[in-house]
C-alpha cells in the first residue's frame, strides 16, 4: 500500500486530540479530514480538510463510514461509528490511544447497551473519566504505529 492511499478520518466534534492528529499528519505526510456538524478551526495546511455535514442525526458518521476502508485511520470515541469502519477495513482510534478492533468491538458495543439500559432505568453513572497526558501520549504512540503499518 502506498502513501497516497494513507488518510485520517476524524470524528471531530468532540476530539480532544485534533492538533496531536496534525502534527502526525504533518511528520508523515497523511492528509486528514476534519468532519462535524459545525464548523471547526483548522489549520491553513495542504493536507488538511475540514468537511462540514449538516447537523442532521449521523450526519457526519455516515460521511465517514461512507470514505473509510482500507488505508484510512479513523479516530472516534463512537463505538457504533468504530464498528461501520472497521466492517468497512479502516483502522479505528479512540482519543485516548486505544484501537478498535474486530475482536473487541463486540464486547464494546455490549458494554454500550448495558449502561445505556443502567441510565434508562434511571441509575446515576458517571461519565468516563478525565481525559489525562497519559491518554494523549498513547494516542501519539498508537496513531503513529497505525500509520506507519500502512506504510
Amino acid at each position: 500500500m502506498t502513501n497516497i492511499s494513507r488518510r485520517i478520518l476524524v470524528d471531530a466534534d468532540a476530539c480532544p486530540v485534533k492538533d496531536e492528529i496534525y502534527k502526525v499528519a504533518w511528520r508523515l505526510e497523511v492528509p486528514v479530514m476534519i468532519v462535524s456538524n459545525s464548523p471547526i478551526r483548522v489549520p491553513a495546511h495542504p493536507l488538511i480538510d475540514r468537511v462540514v455535514v449538516s447537523d442532521g442525526f449521523d450526519a457526519a458518521d455516515d460521511w465517514i463510514a461512507e470514505r473509510a476502508g482500507p488505508g484510512a485511520v479513523v479516530v472516534t470515541a463512537d463505538i457504533l461509528l468504530a464498528d461501520r469502519c472497521l466492517k468497512a477495513g479502516a483502522s479505528v482510534l479512540s482519543p485516548t490511544g486505544k484501537p478498535f478492533t474486530t475482536s473487541s468491538i463486540g464486547s464494546a458495543i455490549a458494554t454500550r447497551a448495558i449502561m445505556a439500559d443502567l441510565r434508562a432505568g434511571g441509575d446515576q453513572l458517571g461519565g468516563p473519566p478525565a481525559f489525562s497526558k497519559s491518554d494523549r501520549s498513547r494516542f501519539l504512540q498508537a496513531l503513529d504505529t497505525m500509520l506507519v503499518k500502512l506504510t
